[in-house]
């Protein structure tokens, strides 16, 4: 049968290895005739309809059993816009656009800008777009597989079948594209890719937007630009905030088990319902902002989200990604900001994700002592590839930009930072200079900074970072990390395992309670008592605390007090604001029941009022970061396990603190003040309000010109039992 297609390009397309379909099918001009070509397995017959002469209708002679069509159209005819008419072999008909009658979708430009790593808006391009191509609606997809020899779009458009839609490779870039006419939102998705062993491979969309979850994978067709947000006025006012100088309390939360609707068989609330029930209640209890452990899509929900396999997708377990924006646009319209967590560290093997991408590692390190995390069981990013650093540093401009998130914590930097995380000798390569650093991390981290700072100014970066790396939120012109915010694990470590000891031991153990002023003003810290502390086996933060059910709450009472009166952002699980008894569970709703307990209510009570005075007094929170706001009164009283310290603010606001970490009440216990006057008595975490015995200070003292431990000014003060107390200082007659 005669046919002007090349034999070994009918191979290529029948054995599903040619890489530049656009070069064979689609119009083109063969001397003074056009020819269509036309590879559809599924089509029994093909007609070729001409848009611009409705009745000029042409058959495509079908030239190979397997589904290989041509239409030689008669001489003279210039190129023309048409439409394709398919039979298939039940005898149904329809009608479809050529996607190889489109141009390219990507300009050199994009193309140049991802070969070098420096395309921060690659999102608007890669994945799925609604678009418009010569007033024909369809999608664009754009994918990155280098190594691949064929790659195709698949989903329920074309039956699954990677010979339909077979994708151009861009020469030199690894950059596949194709637009498909027809293809609406809603669409589900994948690319079926072949690798160089002629292996096949299904993946899922790394740049998608909307997701399935769990067993099922597909990536679905999302358009992102519909949304109308109301949070100007936020959004104005973020970018001249000074995060360092403003109250920071964070809630930290995870959306599948804050709260569950019990009635409807303990399924998880939506986006929506989370907007009428979890922002109110932030808002009533006084956090700032709202940290949501991972909703970047991840395939099983024991990961907790720190799994990830779509990066660029909230995950479809709550709600799509406009149910998603309309939470976010409700906290900011209630004035919180919200936080997500953010996993550049790791991502996990399964099929569909990143991992053996096109048959090769190509996000990840060949070299399993590189590219593999034996504790997590999951591979590690190849942050010295261009290509990768530019998903990664564009993933995180996507969440600021398409979703107004305020800030990101970056889970696990010390796994980034450090080529030996948690590996023996001879399981790790070191960097060029013999080193343990990993250098291309560390070039990551401060690139991702600069542009996330230099792009999106009143946003906040927080590094999870354990060790005692330096300079992690010094700026990188000075040789920092450039992070906004670091958590500080030390203080969490110390304070916890004070908090654990018997009172009638932790007089040999004040250390831990003082040693994180030596360290408190070289970084910008957040004080963290995070999920972390209350899964696989730790505990929930009431059980940790010794004595009796009533002690166990005054040490959490006091506890807090001292979290919130130390120099340092804050932040809390949820749970722990009213004193969770159980540990975390990511399938099962909060115990709210405890809520309507005395014990618990009060706790609960004492959170809000902590946030309340934290956000009401500079002295808490505006010179977090230097000496200047913070001063020791007496740390020596280890016998009584008493310390007594005072916090400033820039206008010269004082606030005097003191804390009792023993049972005993110490009548006129006697401390030094810096200046004669009244001391109102703004904080006792012993008060009845929030379940103590209420033993305080009549609601404050007049200083005494009593000389005190090097000060002519003194107050004796009724320390309740194992409570925290806070005096505001008032000139005298006020």
């Amino acid at each position: 049968m005669k046919t002007t297609i090349p034999p070994e390009e009918v191979a290529a397309f029948l054995d599903a290895r040619h890489d530049d379909p656009f070069h064979s099918l689609g119009m083109r001009r063969l001397g003074d005739q056009l020819v269509v070509r036309v590879f559809r397995p599924d089509a029994a017959s093909v007609k070729v309809l001409n848009l611009e002469a409705p009745t000029q209708i042409f058959d495509a002679i079908k030239i190979h059993a397997d589904g290989i069509f041509e239409a030689i159209l008669p001489a003279g005819l210039q190129e023309f816009s048409y439409v394709l008419r398919f039979t298939n072999h039940q005898g149904n008909t329809w009608e479809e656009r050529d996607p190889y009658s489109f141009g390219r979708v990507l300009g050199e430009t994009d193309v140049h800008l991802y070969a070098e790593g420096n395309h921060w808006d690659i999102y608007n391009k890669f994945g799925a777009h609604l678009t418009r191509v010569d007033g024909v609606p369809g999608t664009a997809f754009c994918v990155w597989a280098p190594n691949a020899k064929r790659v195709s779009v698949v989903g329920d458009f074309n039956n699954w079948d990677g010979r339909i839609h077979a994708m151009r490779k861009l020469l030199g870039s690894g950059i596949w594209e194709i637009f498909i006419p027809g293809v609406a939102e809603g669409t589900h998705y994948k690319f079926e890719i072949k690798g160089g062993n002629d292996c096949l491979f299904l993946k899922s969309d790394p740049f998608a937007f909307f997701s399935q979850h769990g067993k099922e994978t597909a990536s679905i067709v999302y358009d992102l630009d519909r949304f109308q947000w109301s949070d100007a006025a936020w959004m104005k006012q973020r970018a001249s905030q000074a995060w360092h100088k403003q109250p920071v309390s964070i809630y930290e939360v995870h959306l599948g088990s804050w709260q569950r609707a019990l009635e409807e068989d303990n399924r998880p609330l939506s986006y929506l319902e989370l907007s009428e029930r979890l922002i109110p209640y932030c808002l009533e209890m006084g956090f700032t902002h709202l940290e949501l452990m991972p909703v970047a899509e991840f395939p099983f929900d024991g990961s907790w989200g720190y799994q990830v396999a779509g990066y660029f997708a909230p995950t479809s377990r709550f709600g799509n990604p406009d149910e998603f924006r309309h939470f976010i646009d409700r906290c900011h319209q209630a004035g919180i900001g919200v936080i997500l967590d953010w996993v550049p560290a790791h991502f996990p093997k399964d099929a569909h994700g990143l991992g053996l991408f096109d048959g090769t590692h190509l996000y990840e390190h060949a070299d399993p002592r590189q590219g593999e995390h034996r504790d997590w069981r999951t591979y590690i990013f190849n942050y010295g590839r261009n290509e990768v650093r530019n998903f990664l540093i564009a993933n995180a401009l996507f969440w600021f930009d398409r979703y107004h998130i305020d800030g990101l914590r970056v889970d696990a930097v010390a796994s980034m930072l450090y080529l030996d995380y948690s590996r023996e000798s001879g399981q790790w390569i070191p960097n060029c200079y013999g080193g343990r650093e990993n250098l291309e991390a560390i070039a990551f981290l401060k690139r991702f900074n600069e542009v996330s700072y230099e792009r999106f100014p009143g946003i906040m970066t927080i590094a999870e970072e354990s060790t005692a790396w330096p300079g992690v939120t010094r700026p990188t012109y000075l040789g920092g990390l450039g992070f906004g915010f670091k958590w500080n694990m030390g203080w969490m470590h110390d304070f916890l395992g004070y908090m654990s000891l018997d009172p009638i031991y932790r007089s040999h153990h004040q250390g831990n309670i003082t040693f994180s002023l030596l360290y408190a003003f070289h970084e910008h810290f957040i004080l963290v008592l995070s999920h972390d502390e209350v899964v696989h086996g730790k505990g929930a933060l009431l059980r940790k605390m010794p004595g009796d059910t009533w002690q166990k709450f005054a040490n959490l009472r006091m506890f807090y007090g001292l979290m919130w009166a130390h120099p340092g952002k804050k932040l809390l699980f949820q749970g722990g604001e009213f004193g969770q008894w159980d540990e975390w569970q990511h399938n099962q709703s909060l115990d709210w029941h405890l809520t309507q307990l005395p014990l618990h209510a009060g706790l609960r009570r004492l959170v809000q009022h902590l946030n309340h005075l934290y956000k009401t007094y500079p002295a808490f929170y505006e010179w977090d970061d230097t000496h200047e706001g913070f001063e020791w009164i007496d740390f020596h009283d280890t016998d009584n396990s008493v310390v007594a310290f005072l916090r400033k603010s820039a206008a010269g606001q004082t606030i005097i603190f003191v804390m009792n970490a023993t049972p005993v009440v110490r009548n006129g216990y006697r401390i030094g003040v810096p200046r004669q006057g009244y001391y109102r008595e703004i904080l006792n975490t012993d008060a009845e309000v929030y379940g103590g015995s209420n033993i305080g200070n009549y609601g404050g003292i007049p200083s005494e010109p009593v000389a005190w431990q090097g000060r002519e000014h003194s107050l004796q003060v009724e320390l309740p039992p194992l409570g925290i107390v806070g005096f505001l200082f008032e000139e005298t007659g006020k």
